[in-house]
C-alpha cells in the first residue's frame, strides 16, 4: 500500500485519548528499529525526514527505505502498516514543494520565526499548494527555544503560543494540525539549570508544561489536531550509559513522559521524537565499543543498536502514546 496522510490518523487519536508517535529517520537502522515496533504492536506511524536529514540520506533512499518498511510488515506480518512520510520543519515553499512532489504525504511549514501576518501568508501557500496534491499540512504557532537539525533558537527568543491567535490562523490557512508551544523544546538540553530544580540525584527537573495554553487551545479548536514537537524524555538511562563510556552530556534533561500521556489524552494527535532515537542507538554503540574494542564490522554495534531503538519505540507507543493496536483506524 501507498504512504497515508495522518487525517485518520489523528482523528482516531483525538477521539480516542491517545496520540500518533512521529519519530526522525535517518538511515536504515532507524527505521527498520521504529517500523518493527510499530509492527509488533499495529500501531499507526509517522516518520518524519527533515531537511537535513533529507540532505544526508538523500530524498529517494530514505523513501525507498520506507516503502520497504511498509512491504516487510505486509508480507512478514501480514497486515498494513500505516505509514505517514512527514517533512519536518519546512522552512521554504520550495522545500515544501519538493518533498510533496517526491511522495511525501505530510509537510510541516515553520514560519512561527515570522510575523504573524507573514507566518499566515507562507503557510497558506504551502497549504494550497499541498491540498491540491492530496497532501495535508502541519503549522506551526509559538516558538520552541532548543537546537536540533537546522533548528536552532535560543532561550530568550523562545514564545508561548497565543490561544487568542489560534483560530483566525487555522481558518486563514487552511492547516490541518497546529504545533503550539506549551514548554517543550528540541534536543537533548532542554532547559538551563536556572529553569529546573534538582531532586534528590541532583538531577534537573524542568519545569512542568504549560496545560492552561493547551486547554485553552483546545477550547478555542475543538476536535482539532495539536502536535507537539520538541517531546523526547531524555531517558537517563541512556544518558548514563553514554557518560560512563567516554560521552560528555552533564545535565541532559527532556520531558517527563507522565506530562506527555496527559497531553496525548487531550488534544495532542501527534508527539514529535528525534532525539531519544539518537541517545538509544548512541548509548548502545558506545557501550558495544567498550565491551568489544576488538569489532570493527559495523554489523556487528548496528544490529544491537537497531533492537534499542525498536525497544525505546515500542515503550513510547504503549506506556506514552497510547497508540498500539490502532493502526487499522488510520486505514
Amino acid at each position: 500500500m501507498p504512504v497515508v496522510t495522518s487525517t485518520k490518523m489523528f482523528a482516531d487519536a483525538y477521539k480516542n485519548g491517545y496520540a500518533v508517535g512521529a519519530f526522525n529517520v535517518n538511515n536504515m537502522e532507524i527505521i527498520q528499529g521504529i517500523a518493527a515496533a510499530a509492527t509488533e504492536h499495529h500501531a499507526p506511524l509517522i516518520l518524519q525526514v527533515s531537511k537535513g536529514a533529507r540532505a544526508y540520506a538523500n530524498h529517494i533512499y530514505l523513501m525507498k527505505l520506507i516503502e520497504a518498511a511498509i512491504d516487510d510488515a505486509e508480507q512478514h506480518a501480514g497486515f498494513a502498516l500505516p505509514i505517514c512520510v512527514h517533512l519536518d520543519h519546512g522552512d521554504t515553499f520550495e522545500l515544501c514543494k519538493s518533498c510533496i512532489d517526491g511522495g511525501f504525504s505530510s509537510v510541516m511549514i515553520d514560519g512561527s520565526s515570522k510575523p504573524y501576518e507573514e507566518n499566515i501568508k507562507l503557510t497558506k501557500q504551502v497549504v494550497e499548494y499541498a491540498h491540491d496534491h492530496g497532501v495535508v499540512v502541519e503549522g506551526e504557532l509559538g516558538t520552541l527555544a532548543g537546537i536540533e537539525d537546522d533548528v536552532k533558537v535560543a532561550a530568550e527568543d523562545s514564545s508561548y503560543t497565543r490561544p487568542e491567535e489560534v483560530e483566525d490562523f487555522v481558518t486563514r490557512t487552511g492547516v490541518d494540525s497546529l504545533a503550539i508551544a506549551i514548554g517543550t523544546s528540541h534536543g537533548a538540553y532542554k532547559f538551563t539549570a536556572a529553569q529546573c530544580t534538582r531532586n534528590a540525584e541532583g538531577l534537573l527537573v524542568p519545569p512542568p508544561l504549560r496545560f492552561d495554553i493547551l486547554k485553552e487551545v483546545e477550547k478555542r479548536l475543538p476536535e482539532f489536531p495539536i502536535v507537539l514537537h520538541g517531546s523526547s524524555s531524555v531517558p537517563q538511562e541512556f544518558v548514563k550509559i553514554i557518560n560512563a563510556n567516554g560521552g560528555k552530556m552533564p545535565d541532559a534533561v527532556g520531558i517527563p513522559e507522565e506530562q506527555l500521556r496527559e497531553a496525548a489524552r487531550m488534544a495532542v494527535c501527534k508527539i514529535n521524537i528525534d532525539s531519544d532515537l539518537r541517545l538509544a542507538m548512541t548509548a548502545c554503540i558506545r557501550q558495544y565499543m567498550a565491551e568489544h574494542p576488538e569489532h570493527f564490522d559495523p554489523r556487528q554495534y548496528l544490529k544491537p543498536a537497531r533492537e534499542a531503538i525498536k525497544n525505546m519505540v515500542a515503550h513510547k507507543i504503549v506506556d506514552v502514546l497510547g497508540c498500539n493496536d490502532r493502526a487499522a483506524a488510520a486505514l
